[in-house]
């Protein structure tokens, strides 16, 4: 019993000490950089949203694309084999707003309710050289929007990963969202800063329309219904050629799940495509959420027994407070500081929350795209 708590001991240290490297080093490298300064560009841009059946999101997200502060741009509203009124919503719209274009997508037998067909299609059509994309369900924070992520554009930064935030309700559930929505940008942002971009999301991403041909657009994962969005950053994306814009003029924002059942639901379609990331990428992210869960289960036999409990109860409180610290850092540059007051409870059930995820995907599969 000796040897084994010994070991046990030793192992939880080390699985402290893991933790503490992502907080500190490698999501610290986003939570505690500088603040981001806009250099304005104005190069010509296509702004593309996806919509299936978006009627009513398009009347609150049209004029409002329509409104932003930027000389050349245009909007691109691909309407993927909708069956309410979304074509003929856009094409009212096309009367009063000259640099709205609307591409209509029928269903295709070979790619049939594959939203990256219809991108392919949209993107086929946009006239400009760079791409801003957003969700139908989503809207801009403010009429700098295009401004601000075009801004980050240069000869060599052809990529630009932005932060899809959720919009702030009443409810434990909101503030688990909104916390998961943190923790992941805090990752994606603080690896492309590291040199090693590995996803953006579709809700707020821009690129050059050569990095698509250059990958021959979604090809390589046409078949997976989703990650139009991660699946094409994680291919695509390089240290040289990717930045990221997290100004608080930038975000866009989407209505979250209102029941836990739904938004379940989306993190299992999300986590059945990080299965096909890089074998770096899905590493350290196996690493990073493993280590997390053997956190909160290694010291129960130590404390239990009394093992060593004062130094585990030191180790447990310096990666509460380090994770605290770096995430706290992330959460008031991503305008999410009130979900940290619920961070040591929000961590636990996020924690099991993706550890049913994994099992539950692991006997099925999860919806996909409509």
């Amino acid at each position: 019993m000796e040897l084994f708590l010994l070991v046990l001991f030793y192992f939880f240290l080390a699985v402290v000490a893991i933790q503490m490297v992502y907080y500190l080093f490698i999501f610290g490298k986003f939570s505690f950089g500088k603040p981001q300064e806009t250099k304005e560009k104005h190069i010509p841009v296509s702004v593309l949203v996806c919509a299936k059946n978006e009627e009513e999101n398009l009347k609150k997200l049209i004029p409002l694309l329509a409104k932003q502060d930027y000389p050349n741009f245009e909007i691109v509203i691909i309407d993927d084999a909708s069956y309410d009124n979304t074509r003929f919503l856009v094409e009212e719209f096309q009367n009063e707003i000259p640099n709205l274009k609307l591409v209509k997508v029928e269903n295709n037998e070979a790619f049939w309710g594959n939203k990256k067909f219809a991108l392919t299609l949209g993107i086929k059509a946009a006239t400009k050289e760079y791409l801003l994309f957003t969700d139908a369900d989503c809207f801009p924070t403010s009429d700098l929007w295009i401004k601000e992520m075009t801004s980050h554009f240069t000869m060599h930064k052809t990529i630009v990963l932005g932060y899809g935030a959720y919009e702030k309700e009443s409810g434990l559930l909101n503030k688990l969202i909104r916390f998961e929505t943190l923790l992941t940008a805090t990752q994606y942002f603080s690896w492309a800063k590291l040199g090693k971009p590995y996803m953006g999301v579709g809700r707020n991403l821009a690129y050059k329309r050569e990095e698509f041909f250059k990958t021959n657009g979604f090809i390589n994962h046409m078949k997976i219904r989703s990650g139009d969005d991660d699946l094409f950053i994680n291919e695509a994306s390089t240290a040289g050629n990717t930045d990221i814009c997290y100004s608080p003029e930038s975000f866009t924002y989407s209505a979250p799940k209102t029941t836990f059942g739904e938004w379940f639901t989306q993190k299992r379609r999300h986590a059945s495509t990080a299965k096909h990331y890089k074998a770096f990428d899905k590493n350290q992210l196996a690493l990073f959420y493993l280590s997390q869960f053997l956190f909160l289960v290694t010291p129960i036999a130590l404390l239990a027994l009394q093992y060593q409990w004062i130094i585990v109860l030191c180790a447990i409180g310096l990666r509460y407070i380090s994770a605290w610290i770096s995430l706290g850092f992330s959460a008031g540059k991503l305008q999410e500081k009130d979900v940290m007051y619920w961070y040591p409870i929000l961590e636990i059930i996020l924690i099991f929350t993706q550890l049913n995820v994994f099992f539950r995907n692991l006997i099925s599969k999860p919806v996909t795209w409509k």
